[in-house]
Protein backbone atom coordinates (compact mmCIF):
# COMPACT_ATOMS: atom_id res chain seq x y z
CA UNK A 1 0.00 0.00 0.00
CA UNK A 2 1.22 3.50 -0.86
CA UNK A 3 1.92 5.56 2.25
CA UNK A 4 1.07 9.25 2.14
CA UNK A 5 2.23 12.25 4.13
CA UNK A 6 1.01 15.85 4.16
CA UNK A 7 2.46 18.95 5.83
CA UNK A 8 0.88 22.30 6.64
CA UNK A 9 -1.13 24.35 9.09
CA UNK A 10 -4.42 23.24 10.56
CA UNK A 11 -6.55 25.99 12.07
CA UNK A 12 -9.49 26.47 14.33
CA UNK A 13 -12.42 27.21 12.01
CA UNK A 14 -15.03 29.60 13.43
CA UNK A 15 -18.11 29.86 11.23
CA UNK A 16 -21.28 31.91 11.56
CA UNK A 17 -24.38 29.68 11.79
CA UNK A 18 -26.10 28.81 8.52
CA UNK A 19 -25.93 31.70 6.10
CA UNK A 20 -25.68 34.41 8.75
CA UNK A 21 -23.22 37.28 8.54
CA UNK A 22 -20.30 37.06 10.95
CA UNK A 23 -21.40 38.11 14.46
CA UNK A 24 -25.01 38.52 13.33
CA UNK A 25 -25.83 36.32 16.30
CA UNK A 26 -23.59 35.71 19.35
CA UNK A 27 -22.41 32.24 18.33
CA UNK A 28 -19.83 30.63 16.07
CA UNK A 29 -19.44 26.98 15.06
CA UNK A 30 -15.99 25.69 16.05
CA UNK A 31 -14.31 22.93 14.04
CA UNK A 32 -10.84 22.38 12.57
CA UNK A 33 -9.59 22.66 9.01
CA UNK A 34 -6.68 23.41 6.71
CA UNK A 35 -5.69 22.47 3.17
CA UNK A 36 -3.16 19.75 3.89
CA UNK A 37 -5.14 18.28 6.79
CA UNK A 38 -8.21 18.17 4.55
CA UNK A 39 -6.30 16.12 1.99
CA UNK A 40 -5.03 13.79 4.70
CA UNK A 41 -8.51 13.16 6.10
CA UNK A 42 -9.92 12.38 2.64
CA UNK A 43 -7.16 9.86 1.96
CA UNK A 44 -7.74 8.23 5.36
CA UNK A 45 -11.44 7.93 4.50
CA UNK A 46 -10.36 6.03 1.39
CA UNK A 47 -8.64 3.48 3.61
CA UNK A 48 -5.10 4.79 3.09
CA UNK A 49 -2.26 5.15 5.56
CA UNK A 50 -1.67 8.89 6.03
CA UNK A 51 0.83 10.71 8.22
CA UNK A 52 0.05 14.36 8.95
CA UNK A 53 2.80 16.73 10.06
CA UNK A 54 2.25 20.16 11.56
CA UNK A 55 3.19 22.31 14.55
CA UNK A 56 0.53 22.89 17.20
CA UNK A 57 0.48 24.89 20.43
CA UNK A 58 1.10 22.95 23.61
CA UNK A 59 -2.30 23.73 25.10
CA UNK A 60 -5.81 22.28 25.30
CA UNK A 61 -6.81 23.53 21.82
CA UNK A 62 -3.80 21.82 20.26
CA UNK A 63 -4.60 18.64 22.19
CA UNK A 64 -8.22 18.70 21.02
CA UNK A 65 -7.04 19.07 17.43
CA UNK A 66 -4.71 16.08 17.70
CA UNK A 67 -7.49 14.02 19.26
CA UNK A 68 -9.78 14.92 16.35
CA UNK A 69 -7.20 14.01 13.71
CA UNK A 70 -6.30 10.75 15.42
CA UNK A 71 -9.98 9.87 15.55
CA UNK A 72 -10.21 10.45 11.80
CA UNK A 73 -7.51 7.84 11.22
CA UNK A 74 -4.38 9.93 10.75
CA UNK A 75 -0.89 9.14 12.01
CA UNK A 76 -0.13 12.20 14.15
CA UNK A 77 2.99 10.78 15.78
CA UNK A 78 5.19 13.44 14.14
CA UNK A 79 3.10 16.47 15.08
CA UNK A 80 5.28 18.93 16.98
CA UNK A 81 4.02 20.76 20.08
CA UNK A 82 5.54 24.18 20.53
CA UNK A 83 5.10 27.75 21.73
CA UNK A 84 2.69 30.03 19.92
CA UNK A 85 -1.04 29.92 19.35
CA UNK A 86 -3.57 28.10 17.21
CA UNK A 87 -4.21 29.78 13.90
CA UNK A 88 -7.84 30.73 13.31
CA UNK A 89 -9.96 31.44 10.28
CA UNK A 90 -13.43 32.93 10.37
CA UNK A 91 -15.94 31.89 7.72
CA UNK A 92 -19.13 33.53 6.55
CA UNK A 93 -21.01 31.38 4.02
CA UNK A 94 -22.37 33.33 1.08
CA UNK A 95 -25.64 32.82 -0.74
CA UNK A 96 -27.02 33.89 -4.09
CA UNK A 97 -24.95 36.88 -5.22
CA UNK A 98 -23.33 37.46 -1.79
CA UNK A 99 -19.90 35.84 -1.82
CA UNK A 100 -18.53 33.77 1.03
CA UNK A 101 -15.95 35.56 3.18
CA UNK A 102 -12.83 34.28 4.95
CA UNK A 103 -10.92 36.26 7.58
CA UNK A 104 -7.52 34.89 8.63
CA UNK A 105 -6.09 35.28 12.13
CA UNK A 106 -2.92 33.20 11.98
CA UNK A 107 -0.02 35.56 12.73
CA UNK A 108 2.34 34.15 15.38
CA UNK A 109 0.69 30.74 15.31
CA UNK A 110 2.89 27.85 16.45
CA UNK A 111 3.61 26.70 12.90
CA UNK A 112 4.15 30.30 11.75
CA UNK A 113 7.18 30.44 14.01
CA UNK A 114 8.75 27.27 12.58
CA UNK A 115 11.97 27.43 10.57
CA UNK A 116 14.29 25.07 8.68
CA UNK A 117 15.85 22.54 11.00
CA UNK A 118 12.82 22.41 13.32
CA UNK A 119 11.50 19.19 11.75
CA UNK A 120 13.55 16.02 11.34
CA UNK A 121 12.53 15.21 7.77
CA UNK A 122 14.64 12.05 7.65
CA UNK A 123 12.51 10.63 10.46
CA UNK A 124 9.25 12.06 9.13
CA UNK A 125 9.73 10.60 5.63
CA UNK A 126 10.78 7.13 6.76
CA UNK A 127 8.67 4.57 4.89
CA UNK A 128 6.67 7.20 3.00
CA UNK A 129 5.90 7.13 -0.75
CA UNK A 130 3.98 10.34 -1.53
CA UNK A 131 4.35 13.83 -0.01
CA UNK A 132 1.71 16.56 -0.43
CA UNK A 133 2.08 20.28 0.25
CA UNK A 134 0.28 23.43 -0.87
CA UNK A 135 1.12 27.00 -1.75
CA UNK A 136 -0.67 28.15 1.40
CA UNK A 137 2.15 27.12 3.72
CA UNK A 138 4.96 29.16 2.12
CA UNK A 139 2.59 32.14 1.93
CA UNK A 140 2.30 32.36 5.70
CA UNK A 141 5.87 33.32 6.63
CA UNK A 142 9.45 33.30 5.36
CA UNK A 143 10.38 30.61 7.87
CA UNK A 144 7.59 28.36 6.59
CA UNK A 145 8.53 29.02 2.97
CA UNK A 146 12.09 27.94 3.71
CA UNK A 147 10.87 24.94 5.74
CA UNK A 148 8.57 23.81 2.91
CA UNK A 149 11.42 24.08 0.41
CA UNK A 150 13.62 22.06 2.77
CA UNK A 151 10.88 19.42 2.93
CA UNK A 152 10.33 19.01 -0.82
CA UNK A 153 14.09 18.90 -1.46
CA UNK A 154 14.47 16.13 1.12
CA UNK A 155 11.49 14.20 -0.26
CA UNK A 156 12.87 14.43 -3.77
CA UNK A 157 16.28 13.12 -2.66
CA UNK A 158 14.54 10.14 -1.09
CA UNK A 159 12.62 9.33 -4.27
CA UNK A 160 9.25 10.27 -2.77
CA UNK A 161 6.61 11.54 -5.20
CA UNK A 162 5.79 15.18 -4.40
CA UNK A 163 2.44 16.82 -5.16
CA UNK A 164 1.63 20.49 -4.69
CA UNK A 165 -1.70 22.26 -4.84
CA UNK A 166 -0.65 25.81 -5.74
CA UNK A 167 -3.60 27.21 -3.73
CA UNK A 168 -2.90 30.94 -4.21
CA UNK A 169 -4.16 33.03 -1.29
CA UNK A 170 -3.90 36.77 -1.94
CA UNK A 171 -4.57 37.67 1.71
CA UNK A 172 -1.54 35.68 2.91
CA UNK A 173 1.31 36.66 0.57
CA UNK A 174 2.52 39.72 2.46
CA UNK A 175 5.91 38.92 3.95
CA UNK A 176 8.47 39.72 1.24
CA UNK A 177 9.77 37.73 -1.74
CA UNK A 178 7.54 37.45 -4.78
CA UNK A 179 5.02 34.62 -4.93
CA UNK A 180 6.20 33.58 -8.40
CA UNK A 181 9.85 33.40 -7.33
CA UNK A 182 9.09 31.21 -4.30
CA UNK A 183 6.57 28.90 -5.97
CA UNK A 184 8.69 28.46 -9.09
CA UNK A 185 11.61 27.34 -6.93
CA UNK A 186 9.33 25.00 -4.98
CA UNK A 187 7.79 23.46 -8.10
CA UNK A 188 11.22 22.47 -9.39
CA UNK A 189 10.92 19.61 -6.87
CA UNK A 190 7.28 18.73 -7.58
CA UNK A 191 5.95 15.78 -9.62
CA UNK A 192 2.21 16.51 -9.63
CA UNK A 193 0.93 20.10 -9.81
CA UNK A 194 -2.70 20.81 -8.91
CA UNK A 195 -4.26 24.21 -9.50
CA UNK A 196 -6.96 26.38 -10.96
CA UNK A 197 -6.32 29.05 -13.57
CA UNK A 198 -5.76 31.85 -11.05
CA UNK A 199 -3.28 29.69 -9.13
CA UNK A 200 -1.25 29.12 -12.30
CA UNK A 201 -1.26 32.81 -13.16
CA UNK A 202 -0.51 34.22 -9.72
CA UNK A 203 1.78 31.49 -8.38
CA UNK A 204 3.77 30.65 -11.51
CA UNK A 205 3.30 33.73 -13.70
CA UNK A 206 1.94 31.60 -16.57
CA UNK A 207 -0.97 32.87 -18.67
CA UNK A 208 -2.88 31.31 -21.55
CA UNK A 209 -4.31 33.63 -24.20
CA UNK A 210 -7.95 33.00 -23.38
CA UNK A 211 -9.58 30.54 -20.99
CA UNK A 212 -12.97 32.16 -20.50
CA UNK A 213 -14.56 33.97 -17.60
CA UNK A 214 -15.07 31.95 -14.40
CA UNK A 215 -17.68 34.44 -13.18
CA UNK A 216 -19.74 34.22 -16.38
CA UNK A 217 -20.03 30.45 -16.04
CA UNK A 218 -18.32 29.90 -19.39
CA UNK A 219 -14.86 28.36 -19.74
CA UNK A 220 -12.98 27.44 -22.91
CA UNK A 221 -11.76 23.97 -21.94
CA UNK A 222 -9.46 23.57 -24.93
CA UNK A 223 -7.52 26.65 -23.88
CA UNK A 224 -6.73 24.89 -20.62
CA UNK A 225 -4.81 22.34 -22.63
CA UNK A 226 -2.57 25.17 -23.78
CA UNK A 227 -2.25 26.41 -20.19
CA UNK A 228 -1.28 22.92 -19.02
CA UNK A 229 1.29 22.62 -21.81
CA UNK A 230 2.83 25.94 -20.76
CA UNK A 231 3.21 24.61 -17.21
CA UNK A 232 4.78 21.41 -18.55
CA UNK A 233 7.17 23.48 -20.69
CA UNK A 234 8.28 25.43 -17.62
CA UNK A 235 8.61 22.30 -15.46
CA UNK A 236 9.51 19.50 -17.90
CA UNK A 237 10.13 16.97 -15.12
CA UNK A 238 6.58 17.06 -13.72
CA UNK A 239 4.46 13.96 -14.18
CA UNK A 240 1.11 15.71 -14.54
CA UNK A 241 -0.69 19.03 -14.22
CA UNK A 242 -4.30 18.90 -12.97
CA UNK A 243 -6.54 21.97 -13.32
CA UNK A 244 -9.96 22.37 -11.73
CA UNK A 245 -12.65 24.14 -13.75
CA UNK A 246 -15.14 25.97 -11.58
CA UNK A 247 -17.86 27.98 -13.31
CA UNK A 248 -19.43 30.27 -10.71
CA UNK A 249 -23.07 30.98 -11.39
CA UNK A 250 -23.64 32.32 -7.87
CA UNK A 251 -22.26 31.81 -4.36
CA UNK A 252 -24.34 28.68 -3.92
CA UNK A 253 -24.50 27.29 -7.45
CA UNK A 254 -21.49 26.28 -9.56
CA UNK A 255 -20.61 24.01 -12.45
CA UNK A 256 -17.66 21.75 -11.62
CA UNK A 257 -15.19 19.74 -13.72
CA UNK A 258 -11.44 19.37 -14.26
CA UNK A 259 -8.76 18.48 -16.75
CA UNK A 260 -5.37 16.78 -16.60
CA UNK A 261 -2.30 16.75 -18.85
CA UNK A 262 0.45 14.14 -18.48
CA UNK A 263 2.78 15.43 -21.18
CA UNK A 264 1.21 13.22 -23.84
CA UNK A 265 -2.56 13.15 -23.43
CA UNK A 266 -5.07 15.75 -22.28
CA UNK A 267 -8.01 14.44 -20.25
CA UNK A 268 -11.27 16.27 -19.53
CA UNK A 269 -13.73 15.06 -16.90
CA UNK A 270 -17.46 14.90 -16.84
CA UNK A 271 -19.04 18.20 -15.82
CA UNK A 272 -21.37 18.38 -12.81
CA UNK A 273 -23.83 21.14 -13.60
CA UNK A 274 -25.69 23.43 -11.21
CA UNK A 275 -24.13 22.16 -7.97
CA UNK A 276 -26.16 23.43 -5.02
CA UNK A 277 -23.37 24.21 -2.57
CA UNK A 278 -23.69 23.41 1.12
CA UNK A 279 -20.03 24.24 1.90
CA UNK A 280 -17.48 25.16 -0.74
CA UNK A 281 -14.47 25.32 1.61
CA UNK A 282 -12.29 22.26 1.13
CA UNK A 283 -13.61 21.55 -2.36
CA UNK A 284 -10.21 21.97 -3.97
CA UNK A 285 -8.55 19.89 -1.25
CA UNK A 286 -11.01 17.06 -1.86
CA UNK A 287 -10.06 17.20 -5.55
CA UNK A 288 -6.36 16.99 -4.64
CA UNK A 289 -6.99 13.97 -2.44
CA UNK A 290 -9.09 12.41 -5.20
CA UNK A 291 -6.30 12.80 -7.76
CA UNK A 292 -3.70 11.47 -5.33
CA UNK A 293 -5.86 8.43 -4.58
CA UNK A 294 -7.01 8.04 -8.17
CA UNK A 295 -3.61 7.87 -9.86
CA UNK A 296 -2.52 5.28 -7.31
CA UNK A 297 -5.72 3.19 -7.50
CA UNK A 298 -6.61 3.22 -11.21
CA UNK A 299 -4.48 2.30 -14.20
CA UNK A 300 -6.53 4.58 -16.46
CA UNK A 301 -5.77 8.32 -15.99
CA UNK A 302 -9.30 9.20 -17.11
CA UNK A 303 -10.73 7.13 -14.27
CA UNK A 304 -8.38 8.82 -11.81
CA UNK A 305 -9.60 12.25 -12.97
CA UNK A 306 -13.25 11.20 -12.81
CA UNK A 307 -12.75 9.92 -9.26
CA UNK A 308 -11.23 13.25 -8.19
CA UNK A 309 -14.03 15.32 -9.71
CA UNK A 310 -16.75 13.09 -8.29
CA UNK A 311 -15.13 13.20 -4.84
CA UNK A 312 -14.95 16.98 -4.87
CA UNK A 313 -18.50 17.21 -6.20
CA UNK A 314 -19.66 15.29 -3.11
CA UNK A 315 -17.60 17.50 -0.79
CA UNK A 316 -19.70 20.51 -1.80
CA UNK A 317 -22.62 18.79 -0.06
CA UNK A 318 -20.86 18.35 3.31
CA UNK A 319 -20.49 21.04 6.01
CA UNK A 320 -16.99 21.58 7.37
CA UNK A 321 -13.53 21.42 5.83
CA UNK A 322 -13.30 17.61 5.70
CA UNK A 323 -14.68 15.42 2.91
CA UNK A 324 -16.37 12.61 4.81
CA UNK A 325 -17.06 10.19 1.97
CA UNK A 326 -15.92 6.67 1.12
CA UNK A 327 -14.47 5.18 -2.06
CA UNK A 328 -17.73 3.35 -2.78
CA UNK A 329 -19.76 6.56 -2.51
CA UNK A 330 -17.43 8.33 -4.93
CA UNK A 331 -17.45 5.41 -7.36
CA UNK A 332 -21.25 5.28 -7.27
CA UNK A 333 -21.35 8.91 -8.38
CA UNK A 334 -18.74 8.18 -11.06
CA UNK A 335 -21.09 5.52 -12.42
CA UNK A 336 -23.99 7.93 -12.56
CA UNK A 337 -25.74 7.44 -9.20
CA UNK A 338 -26.27 11.16 -8.62
CA UNK A 339 -30.01 11.43 -8.18
CA UNK A 340 -29.82 11.92 -4.42
CA UNK A 341 -32.46 9.24 -3.75
CA UNK A 342 -32.49 7.75 -0.27
CA UNK A 343 -30.28 4.65 0.01
CA UNK A 344 -32.17 1.99 1.98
Amino acid sequence: MTKFITFGEIMLRLKSPGFERLMQSPSLEATFGGGEANVAVSLANYGQYVRYVTVLPDNDIGTACIRELRGLGLDVSHVIRSNGRMGIYYLETGACQRASKVIYDRDHSAICLAEPGDINWDSVFEGMDWFHVTGITPAVSKGLADLTLEAVKTAKKKGIHVSCDLNYRKKLWKWGRSTVEIMTELCDYVDTIIANEEDVQMSLGIHADKTGDVESGELDVLQYRELAKLVKDKFPDITRICITLRESLSADQNNWSACMYDGNEFFVSKKYNMLDIVDRVGGGDSFSAGIIYGVNAYANPQEALEFAVAASCLKHSIPGDFNRVSVSEVENLMRGAGSGRVVR
